[in-house]
């Protein structure tokens, strides 16, 4: 039995997937390719693998709830630890505060640090 793309029992819907249907095509500059080839190789991947797997993975990035939370706990880490090593009280009023700071700022934070992280990541390339 020959498969088709249209059969319902391809690969694809057997492994409990959609199949892949869409696709776009760009353009490399050889250099870039090269940059593309080692990141793929250095991952097991082939390049259009390792180049779907990788928007993907940046298309997600930006709603990413762990990474949010993480910089929360962080802020909040930040803003407890200073006073404390400089020998003050934290009240619990100071630390209701600086949750309060803290859920209404994440986000953003978040946003401003994913940026960084960006901008250095296309900076090394």
């Amino acid at each position: 039995m020959k498969l088709t793309p249209d059969d319902p029992t391809t690969i694809a819907s057997r492994n409990g997937r959609d199949s892949r249907s869409e696709s776009f095509a760009t353009r490399f500059t050889r250099s870039e390719l090269t940059v593309l080839s080692r990141a793929a190789a250095k991952d097991g991947m082939k390049v259009r693998e390792w180049a779907r797997e990788a928007l993907l993975r940046e298309a997600r990035r930006a709603d990413d709830p762990m990474f949010t939370e993480l910089i929360a706990t962080r802020m909040i880490l930040l803003n407890l630890l200073k006073p404390l090593a400089m020998g003050q009280v934290v009240t619990p009023e100071d630390f209701m505060r600086i949750s309060a700071t803290v859920r209404s700022d994440k986000r953003k934070v978040a946003q401003e640090i994913q940026q960084q992280y960006t901008t250095a990541s296309s900076k090394e390339f």
